[in-house]
C-alpha cells in the first residue's frame, strides 16, 4: 500500500477535478488562480466548441453547456493540469476494447499537443469504470483515473485507475467535510489528509453557488501546512 509522502512542514494535500472543458471554467480558473488552489481539468478533444443546453441531473435545472475552443484551452489551464476524458465522452462500459483503446490513446495525443507535456491522467466518462477497462488504460499508459463514487474520506486509494474522489462540491456533506480536513486534532503523519474534490464547472450555473465557491476558497486557502496540488502532483507525491 502506497503512502502519501509530504515535504516537512505540511500535513495534508487539495486537489481538485473538473471534466468536461465548459465555457464556465473561465470564471472557475479566475478563482481558483486568485486562491492558489489546483486543479486538474478533464478534457475531451473531440467536442471542443460544441453548444448545447444540458439538464442537470441532481436537480433538473437547465444549462449552457457550452465547450471552450482548442486554443482557448491552451493558455486557461496554464498551472493546472490537463487529463484525459476520451475523445468524445463515450460510455466506456458501452463500446469495443478497441473503440476504448482508440478514445483514451487519441484523447491523450491530442491534449499532449495542448499541453505541452505528456498527458497521462483521466476522469472516466460517466463514471463507468470496472478492472477489465484498468487494463486497457494500462496499455494506453494511463497512470490514475476518477471515477465519480465519493468516500467522504481522505484517503489516498488502493488503486489509482479506480481513484474514488472526497466529494462532489454540490453534495449536502461537503461543509462537513471542508471543517473536518481543516480540523488539526486528528492528525497523523503517517496518514496525511487528502481532500479530493470533483465536478463540473457549470453545477455553478446549476446551483446559483458561485458565491459559495469563492467563500469555500477562502477559507481554504493560503494554509502553510496544506499542499494544493493536481492530481498528477498527488500521485507523484504517493510512494
Amino acid at each position: 500500500m502506497k503512502k502519501l509522502v509530504l515535504p516537512e512542514g505540511k500535513k495534508k494535500v487539495l486537489t481538485l477535478s473538473y471534466d468536461d472543458e465548459v465555457t464556465q471554467d473561465i470564471r472557475f480558473v479566475e478563482i481558483l488562480n486568485r486562491y492558489g488552489i489546483k486543479c486538474t481539468f478533464n478534457l475531451n478533444s473531440g467536442t471542443f466548441g460544441i453548444k448545447e443546453k444540458c439538464v442537470h441531473y441532481r436537480n433538473g435545472v437547465e444549462v449552457d453547456h457550452i465547450k471552450i475552443s482548442k486554443e482557448q484551452a491552451k493558455t486557461l489551464y496554464i498551472g493546472h493540469e490537463i487529463a484525459a476524458h476520451t475523445v468524445n465522452h463515450l460510455d466506456l462500459g458501452k463500446i469495443s476494447d478497441e473503440e476504448v483503446i482508440s478514445e483514451v490513446k487519441n484523447d491523450m495525443k491530442a491534449l499532449s499537443e495542448i499541453a505541452g507535456y505528456d498527458v497521462k491522467g483521466m476522469a472516466y466518462p460517466y463514471g463507468t469504470f470496472n478492472d477489465h477497462i484498468d487494463e486497457l488504460l494500462k496499455e494506453c499508459g494511463i497512470l490514475y483515473s476518477r471515477t465519480v463514487e465519493d468516500t467522504n474520506a481522505f484517503n489516498i486509494p488502493e488503486n489509482f485507475l479506480q481513484w474514488h474522489p472526497t466529494i462532489n462540491f454540490g453534495e449536502k456533506k461537503f461543509d462537513e467535510l471542508v471543517d473536518k480536513f481543516l480540523d488539526n486534532s486528528d492528525y497523523d503523519s503517517e496518514n496525511p489528509k487528502l481532500f479530493y474534490i470533483w465536478g463540473h464547472s457549470y453545477e455553478f450555473d446549476a446551483y446559483n453557488s458561485w458565491d459559495r465557491l469563492e467563500e469555500f476558497c477562502k477559507k481554504i486557502s493560503g494554509k502553510e501546512d496544506i499542499m494544493y496540488c493536481t492530481n498528477m502532483d498527488v500521485y507523484n507525491m504517493c510512494k
